[in-house]
């Protein structure tokens, strides 16, 4: 394979990520990818041994970077849930829709839906040991965070991918009420489940 300097691959796979994004799977011809690189059509394929590679290794690429902009955000404590529940949805849709729109494209695509189940199982992993790592912070089983967390995220990125504030608030609402009675429910109740 001819993958030389890795850093300037990942500057070529945002590059090609964005471009994607402009103009969809079918719309994007290796002459468009190697303009937006700044480059012709024979120096992309130093990096890169085919336009689906491309697509797979950028989609991939440029999604973890979104989940880790998206999971700086997390809230670390229960007094910031509420903020987080207003604010992230609004910030993911302006900042990441595109992205979000593209990347449904490829993963949801027969031809390179192995790859989006990959991607989704790594996504889940990550989810389940943010929500471990919440448990301590916020007094409720990580077993009841992380379903709240794939309600939140679904919410976050269906309302990216269409601006439907009616499929978004009424869930943003149900996550603020459910985590203070989850809270209280468990702040009762010791490690092994029997009320103190």
């Amino acid at each position: 394979m001819r993958k030389k300097n890795p850093h300037k691959r990942e500057e070529l796979l945002e590059k090609c990520f964005d471009c994607f994004c402009k103009y969809g799977l079918e719309g994007t011809s290796t002459e468009k990818l190697a303009k937006a690189c700044g480059m012709s059509s024979g120096n992309i394929f130093h990096y890169f041994n085919t336009k689906d590679e491309i697509v797979i290794d950028s989609t991939a690429y440029c999604m973890a970077k979104v989940e880790n902009e998206f999971m700086e955000k997390a809230p670390k404590d229960l007094a910031d849930v509420p903020r987080f529940l207003r604010e992230i949805p609004y910030w993911t849709a302006k900042e990441h829709g595109e992205k979000y729109r593209f990347m449904y494209q490829v993963y949801t695509s027969p031809k390179f839906r192995k790859y989006g189940t990959e991607f989704f199982a790594g996504a889940t992993k990550r989810y389940t040991e943010y929500a471990k790592s919440l448990e301590p912070l916020i007094g409720i089983p990580w077993q009841v965070i992380q379903p709240l967390i794939y309600t939140f995220v679904r919410a976050s990125v269906h309302y990216a991918l269409f601006e439907d504030e009616e499929y978004l608030l009424p869930q943003m609402r149900l996550l603020e009420a459910a985590v203070p009675m989850f809270r209280e429910k468990y702040a009762s109740q010791t490690h092994d489940g029997k009320s103190e």
